[in-house]
C-alpha cells in the first residue's frame, strides 16, 4: 500500500469518526427533547441547525471519499462551536444578563442537566463541535500536503 492510499484511508477514518460524533450528538439532542421532555432554548436550536446537516454531509463524502467536504462541514462545525461556547459562558454567568438571546420561552441560562457537577448540555454540544472541528482540520492539513 502506498503512502497516498494510506493517507486517504486515514482521512476517510477521520471523516467517519466525525460523522459518528455528529450522529451521537443529534440522537442525544433528540433524546433530551423528545424523551426527557427538555424544551430546547434558542441557542440550542442554533446549535442543532449547525449539527443536524453534518449528519447528512459527512457520510455523503465517504462513498467515494471526497476531501472537499471539509470546505462545507468545517465552517458549520466551527460556527456551532462558537454558539456552544457562548451558551456555555452564558450558563456559567460570564455573559451579562443584558445580552441574553433568549427573551421568550425557555431561558438559555437554565441548567436542565448537570452530571458530575459540571457536565451540561452546552458543554456536551461544545465538546462535540470542537472534536468534529479538530478532526476535519486534520483532514484538511493532511489533504493539503
Amino acid at each position: 500500500m502506498n503512502s497516498r492510499s494510506s493517507a486517504q484511508d486515514s482521512n476517510w477514518t477521520l471523516v467517519f469518526v466525525s460523522w459518528l460524533i455528529a450522529c451521537v450528538s443529534t440522537l442525544g439532542s433528540l433524546f433530551f427533547s423528545e424523551v426527557m421532555g427538555f424544551a430546547p432554548c434558542v441557542l440550542c436550536w442554533y446549535q442543532r441547525i449547525c449539527m443536524y446537516p453534518l449528519v447528512l454531509m459527512l457520510p455523503a463524502a465517504l462513498f467515494p471519499f471526497d476531501r472537499s467536504v471539509v470546505r462545507y462541514a468545517l465552517p458549520l462545525s466551527l460556527l456551532g462551536a462558537l454558539i456552544a461556547i457562548f451558551h456555555l459562558l452564558l450558563v456559567a454567568g460570564y455573559i451579562p444578563e443584558s445580552i441574553k438571546p433568549c427573551v421568550q420561552g425557555i431561558p438559555c441560562s437554565e441548567v436542565q442537566i448537570e452530571w458530575f457537577g459540571f457536565v451540561t448540555i452546552p458543554l456536551l454540544s461544545g465538546l462535540s463541535f470542537l472534536a468534529i472541528s479538530a478532526l476535519l482540520f486534520l483532514v484538511h492539513r493532511r489533504s493539503s500536503k
